[in-house]
């Protein structure tokens, strides 16, 4: 709002109005009824009490409103009621017996000289106690060992030897007591007892005998009483897929493959591609395990069932094929069947893991020599391999052991019948691994090295035999195949169809 004055000149805001209003109000006070007091008045409304301390600096204006300012903070200040100081009283600190007291009394870290048995001093309060008060219950866990039985962790845990014997006949109901895996935990309640003298009495026992089955004995009027807890597993085998990468064994494991079914994995493939050799980065590995999954959360993972690489050129397939049933453990052909690695037509081949049965160096060939012992030239019907003692000697294919046991200048000998009139002999070991009529895998270990016999030193004397005839092992390749037939072969392709149905991740 502009406001003009009698000179022309436009005042704004408040001052101009404030001004406006004492020329309005001086120009209706008539000038026939002015005394002195209202003279005071008309000036005291004339004065600008409040300026404005921003503007005009300096002038009387401006130190009039500052007096103003001053005067009402002073009075405030008069008026106020106060601040009374807060006192900060510190106790004084407990020494002697007193201090031990209050330490023995506080929850204070066992560091800082906290101690515990001591008790405040008696009063009219304190009743004695004749003696201390059981918990009307107690529970405890333990845990099943390897080699342990039921009964006897039940009863180390507290449990009075007829609970302990009821419990483990109850629970031999559901599954049998050697079935129940070491490590299984074990939740039990005891229950209050009539006096000290006699054990508690088992209330409830809750633990998982098996990985689809909980069991939980709990004590009704008639004594303890078993509730069976199914548990819902999910068989869906697990399938891994991947890149070989720079490295097959990190690649596999950064995917999630156990480092178990990779040894297994390696192991499968080694029997038809060369590991080291013939794979390269840009190939895919494909493996099925088997897994379960029960509802309550847990995972367990199995055997490896499948192994594959794609090499783009060609793809190997092999599926773990086990004897017995719809494994197919032998047909109407006669054929022998075993469990192994099979490839998608059903055929199977196992090459040894090396060239030799004992990892070391060739010391003797097959042929004439000069015995080194005896001085004159004979025939060496086999090879000897250099080793150090102890050093494991593995079979180079299957076979059953014929003789197990020490000869003449063989020292410890093992002979290997291998079918088809095929067999080998192994000698001078430490110690024999095998015994007579068992059967060997290939690979498996069958003895050690060492030097008994006529020997200069440890090694391993190594024989084949082909029609009790004895030939050059280096000539002799160690495979053997096995085609599946009939039954088992219709089993076999019913197993891959399901496996490659398996979808990756899942």
């Amino acid at each position: 709002m502009f406001l003009r004055d009698d000179q022309g000149y436009e005042l704004a805001g408040a001052a101009g109005m404030r001004r406006a209003e004492l020329r309005v109000a001086s120009s209706s006070v008539p000038p026939s009824h002015d005394s002195r007091a209202d003279k005071l008045r008309i000036a005291a409304t004339r004065i600008d009490w409040v300026p404005d301390l921003g503007a005009r600096i300096g002038s009387l204006d401006w130190w009039r409103g500052l007096a103003t300012c001053t005067a009402l903070c002073l009075t405030t200040w008069a008026l106020s009621p106060g601040i009374r100081p807060l006192v900060g009283a510190v106790p004084q600190p407990l020494v002697g017996a007193e201090w031990d007291e209050a330490r023995a009394q506080g929850i204070a870290p066992i560091g800082q000289g906290a101690a515990t048995g001591r008790r405040m001093a008696a009063n009219d309060l304190v009743a004695p106690l004749a003696e201390v008060p059981e918990r009307p219950t107690v529970d405890l866990s333990a845990t099943l060992g390897q080699g342990d039985r039921l009964d006897r962790v039940l009863m180390r845990a507290g449990v009075g030897r007829a609970d302990a014997n009821s419990a483990a006949a109850l629970v031999a109901q559901a599954v049998p007591l050697d079935d129940i895996a070491a490590g299984t935990r074990i939740a039990l309640t005891l229950g209050r007892r009539p006096d000290r003298t006699v054990t508690r009495p088992l209330e409830t026992l809750d633990f998982r005998a098996r990985f689809d089955l909980g069991l939980a004995l709990t004590r009704t009027a008639t004594g303890l009483a078993m509730q069976r807890k199914p548990i819902t597993i999910d068989s869906t085998p697990l399938r891994i897929q991947g890149l070989v990468g720079s490295s097959l064994y990190r690649s596999m494991r950064a995917a999630g493959v156990p480092a178990k079914a990779i040894e297994s994995y390696i192991k499968a493939l080694a029997t038809r591609v060369s590991i080291g050799r013939d794979i390269d980065a840009a190939d895919g590995f494909d493996l099925i395990i088997e897994r379960q999954r029960a509802a309550t959360g847990e995972t367990r993972i199995g055997d490896l069932l499948f192994a594959g690489i794609d090499q783009g050129r060609r793809k190997v397939q092999l599926v773990r094929f086990g004897p017995g049933g719809a494994n197919g453990d032998g047909d109407a052909s006669g054929a022998s069947r075993t469990d192994g690695w099979f490839d998608a037509n059903g055929q199977t081949e196992r090459r040894a893991v090396s060239g030799l049965p004992v990892s070391g160096r060739i010391t003797s060939n097959f042929g004439l020599r000069v015995h080194p012992l005896l001085g004159f030239t004979r025939m060496h019907k086999g090879l000897d391999i250099g080793a150090p003692y102890g050093t494991p000697i593995h079979a180079m294919t299957d076979g059953i052991v014929s003789f197990a046991g020490r000869t003449g200048g063989y020292g410890n000998f093992v002979k290997l019948t291998h079918g088809g009139g095929m067999a080998s002999g192994y000698g001078h070991m430490s110690r024999i691994a095998v015994s007579s009529g068992t059967r060997v895998r290939q690979g498996q270990v069958i003895g050690y090295v060492g030097s008994t016999g006529i020997s200069t030193g440890p090694h391993l004397h190594w024989e084949v035999w082909r029609n009790g005839t004895a030939i050059n092992p280096r000539a002799v390749s160690f495979a053997s195949a096995a085609q599946l037939s009939g039954a088992s072969l219709r089993a076999f392709k019913a197993k891959v169809a399901r496996l490659l149905a398996v979808r990756p991740g899942i």
